[in-house]
């Protein structure tokens, strides 16, 4: 994956240098256009924001949570955090990524203040307040499972004794949370990322699923949680990758986003398929993108994981020249980068914000503007 994304980068250096943006030209391409040339194709025009603007935390807008992680982190208390999750529905999409947030911000914290030094209170206390006070607390409990897992992820080497160690014991927080919450699917999903860590093996895998189905049978969550398991880089292959993917679209109820799966199926397997030619026309890519764009059509506007589909056919639409979907998708999520496939850089702004020029560029080229584009 390390091999396509710099591939990709050497080829869009030539066309995007520091803020340079496009053009029309004469036979209706896109062209480099100079600084300050009125013809350069401008992102603001759109009301973009500008890059170094740009959220890299969430995948969209959920402004409660971001108002609770700001009070959480300054003043170190964590019952907005609770009660936030307290009221938040199982059922849905929002609580998983809820609780992601959280220990996300928990881990990042210990990342940039490391337990150890005596001269400063290590970062993510609040989360082992939170846990030492309210040990019953389903969502401290849940918090807390995905904080060791990204943990392990983040600090530890994946084989290593420490890697092995932290997902031990993250599994053990896992059957906590959810001993304390029976219905919530959140434990469950997290678990999957332990077993991903900690080789389960596919019966147990399966096993483990079953659980998760019974809870939340088309949980877009659970399901892209699972897929890394079926992907050829861990203990599946890109035919059982695709398998899973295609037949959680096949079930999916109307209104669902599992159509949209098999799109990331495709891209967790784009090294398999780089020979091929005409990649972004090819049959298994087009037939993906239409499947992502029928499930954003189609899904309600406010469900939690719609961001994450929408980011990553910006990435394939663009790729794909179909610039005017692109900007469709764009005038959605922007403001917003934390996820796929932003986040594989090591700066997702700047790497969203490269192909949201070339989407801007090309809808310009072919004729369209600020005026034409429909909210």
């Amino acid at each position: 994956m390390e091999f396509i994304w710099v591939l990709f980068a050497v080829a869009f250096l030539g066309f995007v240098v520091a803020s340079i943006y496009r053009r029309r030209n004469a036979a209706g391409g896109i062209a480099l256009a100079r600084p300050g040339d009125p013809d350069a194709a401008d992102p603001a025009a759109y009301g973009f924001l500008r890059q170094e603007n740009l959220d890299v935390r969430l995948p969209g807008p959920d402004q409660d949570l971001v108002d609770v992680l700001d009070l959480v982190q300054r003043t170190e208390e964590h019952r907005a955090a609770s009660q936030l999750l307290a009221g938040t529905e199982t059922e849905g999409e929002r609580r998983w990524q809820r609780v992601q947030a959280f220990a996300g911000a928990a881990s990042l914290e210990l990342a940039r203040k490391p337990a150890g030094d005596p001269t400063r209170t290590p970062g993510g206390q609040w989360l082992r307040v939170w846990r030492t006070e309210q040990p019953k607390d389903p969502g401290g409990a849940a918090v807390h499972a995905e904080f060791l897992v990204q943990q392990a992820w983040r600090t530890a080497t994946p084989g290593s004794d420490e890697f092995r160690i932290i997902m031990e014991e993250a599994k053990e927080a896992c059957g906590r949370a959810a001993l304390l919450a029976p219905g919530d699917p959140v434990p469950y999903i997290t678990e999957l990322s332990v077993a991903r860590g900690l080789g389960y093996s596919r019966e147990e895998f399966e096993q483990l699923w079953l659980k998760l189905l019974d809870r939340a049978p088309h949980h877009m969550g659970a399901h892209l949680a699972a897929l890394h398991y079926w992907c050829e880089k861990w203990y599946g292959s890109r035919e059982l990758a695709y398998s899973f993917a295609e037949a959680a679209a096949a079930r999916a109820p109307q209104g669902s986003l599992l159509s949209a799966l098999p799109l990331f199926a495709v891209f967790e397997h784009l090294q398999d398929l780089t020979l091929v030619a005409n990649l972004y026309e090819s049959e298994v890519v087009t037939k993906a993108m239409h499947g992502a764009l029928y499930a954003a059509g189609q899904a309600r506007a406010e469900d939690a994981v719609l961001p994450h589909v929408r980011h990553l056919l910006i990435w394939f639409l663009v790729n794909s020249s179909r610039w005017s979907e692109a900007m469709g998708q764009l005038i959605h999520v922007d403001g917003h980068v934390g996820a796929l496939p932003w986040t594989l850089s090591q700066d997702p702004a700047a790497e969203y914000a490269v192909y949201r020029a070339l989407a801007v560029a090309g809808f310009e080229a072919n004729g369209g503007s600020p005026a034409s584009l429909l909210r």
